[in-house]
C-alpha cells in the first residue's frame, strides 16, 4: 500500500470521517477548514437525525440501509461515540419508505412511548432502528481518533487555490501556506463549486437553508424523536431540546427567528410541561444540496487527483461513505456501492 498525501478541505462531519478511516490506513492526512473549531458551519446546526427510511430512489437504498450498520459497527470501534438510539415516531408526514422494520402503532402504544404529549393521534409509524447524536461531539471525536492516527488538522486556514500541473493536482495554497498533495478531497458542501470552478470542473451543490431551535428544559420531555406535520423535535440531553423547521424566507413574518418562535411557542403548546421550555437559539444552516437530491462522490473524471465528497444527508451518510471513499483513495478501485453517486450522472 503505498502512502499518499491526503489533504482534506472541510472538518465537518464528512471530513472528519473521511480524516478517520484514511489516516486508520496509514495515510499521510492533513484536514484543512476556514472555521476555528470543528463542525461550526453547517455540522453544528444539524437536527442531527440518522434517518434512513424516507422516500428516496431504489439505487439509494443499499446505501441507506448500510448506513445504520455503519454505526453500530463504528460503536464497536469507538465505545465513546455516543448515539441515542431511541428510534422515530413519525405521523401527518412524507410516506416513508416501505420497509419491513416500519411498526404501525396505535394511539394506546403512542402513549406509552411519549407520555408528555396533549393529543395523540390514531396510528403513527415507529422505526425503532433510527437514532440521532451530537454532531458536534461526534465530529470532534472523529477528528481526535484521526489525530491519534497521526493525522494533521489545521483550523482558520483559508484555500486560496487548488495547484493544478497537467490536468493534476499537485496541492492546495492555503492561508498558512502550500500543502503538497496526491489527492486533494472536497468535504467543504456549499462551498465546493467555488473551489472546482477554477479547474473547470462544475460540481451541481446548492445551499439549502434549515431551521436550527435550541431549547433548555428542566426535565426530559420527549422520549423518541418525533416528526409530525406540526413539530420535529428531539432530546439532545436530558435538558436540551431541539427542534428542526424548514427555512422560508428573510420576511418579517416567516424569517428565521419568526419561523423559531413559532415552532418554540407550539412545543410549549403541545407537551405537558411546554411551559418550562425556554428559547436558547434559533440558528440557519446552510446543507449542502446536490441537484438531485443524491450524494456526490467520487475521483473527478478530468482532473486527477480530485475526490469528491458531498452529501444529503450528510450525518446519516458520512461514516459508511467516508469508508468506502477511503477505500477507493487507498486501493484504487471502484466501489460498487458508490456507483449511484458519481458526478457523471449530471
Amino acid at each position: 500500500m503505498i502512502k499518499q498525501k491526503i489533504v482534506i478541505i472541510g472538518a465537518g462531519i464528512v471530513g472528519a470521517s473521511m480524516a478517520y478511516h484514511l489516516a486508520k490506513r496509514n495515510q499521510d492526512v492533513t484536514v484543512i477548514d476556514r472555521h476555528p473549531a470543528a463542525a461550526r458551519e453547517v455540522t453544528e446546526k444539524s437536527f442531527a437525525w440518522i434517518h434512513t427510511t424516507h422516500n428516496i430512489a431504489p439505487e439509494y437504498w443499499p446505501l441507506y440501509d448500510a448506513a445504520l450498520e455503519e454505526y453500530h459497527a463504528l460503536q464497536q470501534e469507538l465505545p465513546e461515540l455516543d448515539i441515542h438510539w431511541y428510534g422515530a415516531l413519525t405521523w401527518d408526514t412524507p410516506p416513508l419508505r416501505e420497509q419491513i422494520h416500519l411498526q404501525q402503532l396505535n394511539r394506546e402504544q403512542i402513549e406509552a412511548l411519549e407520555p408528555n404529549l396533549k393529543e395523540y393521534p390514531n396510528e403513527a409509524m415507529y422505526v425503532s432502528e433510527e437514532g440521532a447524536l451530537d454532531p458536534i461531539a461526534v465530529t470532534e471525536l472523529l477528528l481526535n481518533k484521526a489525530r491519534e492516527y497521526g493525522a494533521k488538522v489545521q483550523f482558520n486556514t483559508n484555500v486560496t487555490q487548488l495547484q493544478q500541473e497537467d490536468s493534476r493536482l499537485v496541492g492546495v495554497h492555503t492561508s498558512n501556506g502550500f500543502l503538497e498533495s496526491d489527492v486533494v478531497v472536497l468535504a467543504a458542501g456549499t462551498g465546493i463549486p467555488e473551489l472546482c470552478n477554477p479547474l473547470g470542473c462544475s460540481v451541481p451543490v446548492t445551499s439549502s437553508p434549515s431551521i436550527l431551535i435550541r431549547m433548555k428544559t428542566t426535565n426530559k420531555l420527549i422520549r423518541t424523536l418525533i416528526s409530525n406535520g406540526q413539530f420535529e423535535a428531539r432530546q439532545l440531553s436530558d435538558h436540551t431540546l431541539l427542534a428542526a423547521e424548514d427555512y422560508i424566507d428573510e420576511s418579517d413574518e416567516n424569517g428565521p427567528e419568526a419561523v423559531g418562535k413559532r415552532a418554540y411557542d407550539t412545543l410549549r403548546r403541545s407537551l405537558k410541561g411546554g411551559n418550562q421550555l425556554e428559547l436558547e437559539s434559533i440558528k440557519v444552516g446552510l446543507r449542502p444540496m446536490p441537484e438531485d437530491g443524491y450524494p456526490i462522490v467520487g475521483f473527478q473524471d478530468h482532473v486527477k487527483g480530485l475526490y469528491l465528497t458531498v452529501m444529503h444527508s450528510a450525518i446519516t451518510l458520512a461514516p459508511l461513505i467516508a469508508r468506502l471513499a477511503a477505500s477507493e483513495i487507498i486501493d484504487q478501485e471502484s466501489r460498487i456501492e458508490l456507483e449511484p453517486c458519481r458526478l457523471s450522472r449530471f
